[in-house]
């Protein structure tokens, strides 16, 4: 029962498709926190950008980037053909390459939570910390040299963490938030994505999304609607209550 109109999208567009719905509907999308599904993709970078939103997305590490000091230059012209246009005159590096060149004494140590473990945290909870480092560079690729042509590659930030028991960072993001931010905001947005991963968690396991047996799209539809409502509705009785109630629950 598909419809005969509806085909294969990119899971990126589909993000992208949701996010203007949902801004339709007169709520404020702040901002996007997402893995390196989507971040590796520059064609969704660049759509939340055209939408004015400000993301923190985990990237792989063969993303490429160029320095945040490198500038485009034009060769001379020989007088034969087209006229040459601004290039960097040395290619893009992956942004480990660029994190490993800062050096791990870079990285600086952050706590951006307590996490679920008994341990010395204010609430009795251990302490969620590890050492990154925060990099202003310009993220290339072709997608981005196409979307800037003329001009100079925007400038953006790279994250990455670096634990001090590692000889390598460990994982990735860029973001296009102020230059002013400071490395603690960076870490703890970027870090916000365990509450994605724990509510579709919650909602695979405690509330049935993963127990749909159906074969029919209007069946598919109407589970993963109720889910939702379900996965609401719990978390607004959650918010309701006092933080002492919710430990205690």
């Amino acid at each position: 029962a598909i419809p005969a109109e509806v085909g294969h999208v990119e899971k990126w567009q589909l993000a992208l498709d949701m996010i203007d719905e949902t801004r339709s509907w007169g709520i404020e999308v702040p901002q996007l926190i997402a893995d390196g599904g989507y971040g590796d993709t520059a064609a969704f970078r660049l759509g939340l950008e055209e939408r004015g939103l400000d993301y923190v997305v985990g990237i792989s590490t063969t993303t490429t980037a160029q320095p945040e000091y490198a500038q485009p230059c034009t060769p001379a012209y020989s007088g034969l053909g087209r006229r040459p246009v601004p290039a960097y005159p040395e290619p893009a590096q992956t942004v480990k390459s660029l994190v490993i060149a800062a050096g791990k004494r870079a990285t600086r140590p952050v706590q951006w939570r307590e996490g679920s473990r008994p341990g010395s945290g204010r609430s009795g909870h251990k302490r969620m910390y590890s050492r990154f480092v925060a990099l202003r560079v310009r993220p290339a690729g072709r997608e981005i040299r196409k979307a800037t042509a003329g001009t100079g590659l925007p400038v953006r930030w790279l994250l990455a963490e670096w634990p001090a028991d590692q000889d390598e960072p460990v994982q990735f993001w860029l973001s296009n938030l102020p230059e002013a931010t400071s490395l603690p905001v960076l870490v703890r947005t970027a870090k916000l994505r365990w509450r994605i991963e724990n509510d579709y968690r919650e909602m695979k396991q405690t509330l049935g999304l993963a127990h749909f047996e159906g074969r029919t799209w209007p069946g598919w539809h109407h589970h993963v609607t109720l889910v939702s409502v379900a996965h609401a509705f719990c978390t607004l009785q959650r918010l309701s209550r006092s933080p002492k109630e919710t430990a205690s629950a």
